[in-house]
C-alpha cells in the first residue's frame, strides 16, 4: 500500500520545520526553501532545453546542490535534526567558478548589456537566473533577521546567478544565436 501525498496538517496554514517545529507557511525561512524548489524546477527546465551535455551534467550537479540548500533550511536552526543534512562545500562554488572560466574563453568580450531572448534555451537560463537572485536576495533577508543561514548558501547561490548568467551567453555562442544587445533609448 502506498503512502498518500496528502497530510492535512496543513490545512491551517502552517508546517513543520525538519525538528518539528511548527511556522506558517508565510514564515520566511519557508518561503526560502520554496523558492530554492522553485529555482531547482527552473534548472530542470534549463537542462530540458539545453542540448550541451557538458553543460546538462554541471545543471544536474546543481540541482543535487539546491536539494542541499533546500534541506539546509528546512532544518529549525535551533534544533539538531535526527537525519545527516548534507553541507554545500567550498569545492561546489570552485566549480562554477572553473565552469565560468572555461565557458568565458570562448565568448567574446560583452562590450553592452544583454536583453534576454534569442533562442528559448537562453530565456529560459535567464528566467533561472532571475530566479536565483530572488533565492539569494530571501536568503539575504533571514540573514539580516539573524535567522541562522549557513553563509557558504549565499555565496553559491550569488556564484550560481552568475554561472547561469554566463551559460546563457555560452548556450547562444552554440547554438549561433545572436546577442541581443541593449540599445538604450537616449532621446
Amino acid at each position: 500500500m502506498s503512502t498518500k501525498i496528502y497530510t492535512k496538517t496543513g490545512d491551517l496554514g502552517k508546517t513543520s520545520l525538519i525538528g518539528g517545529t511548527k511556522v506558517f507557511k508565510s514564515n520566511l525561512r519557508i518561503e526560502s526553501y520554496g523558492t530554492v524548489d522553485e529555482l531547482n524546477s527552473y534548472i530542470g527546465l534549463v537542462c530540458d532545453h539545453v542540448q550541451d551535455e557538458s553543460s546538462k551534467k554541471i545543471l544536474k550537479e546543481i540541482q543535487d546542490r539546491l536539494f542541499t540548500i533546500g534541506a539546509s533550511l528546512a532544518c529549525d536552526p535551533d534544533k539538531e535534526p535526527i537525519m545527516k543534512i548534507p553541507d554545500l562545500k567550498e569545492a561546489d562554488v570552485e566549480l562554477l567558478e572553473r565552469e565560468m572560466d572555461q565557458m568565458d574563453e570562448q565568448l567574446t568580450p560583452m562590450k553592452s548589456f544583454v536583453l534576454p531572448g534569442g533562442h528559448i534555451a537562453v530565456s529560459t537560463i535567464h528566467v533561472a537566473r532571475c530566479v536565483c537572485r530572488r533565492t539569494e536576495r530571501i536568503c539575504v533577508g533571514l540573514q539580516e533577521l539573524e535567522m541562522f543561514i549557513d553563509p557558504m548558501v549565499i555565496k553559491y547561490l550569488n556564484r550560481l546567478s552568475d554561472y547561469l548568467f554566463v551559460l546563457s551567453r555560452y548556450i547562444a555562442h552554440l547554438l549561433k544565436v545572436e546577442e541581443i544587445k541593449w540599445q538604450p533609448r537616449l532621446s
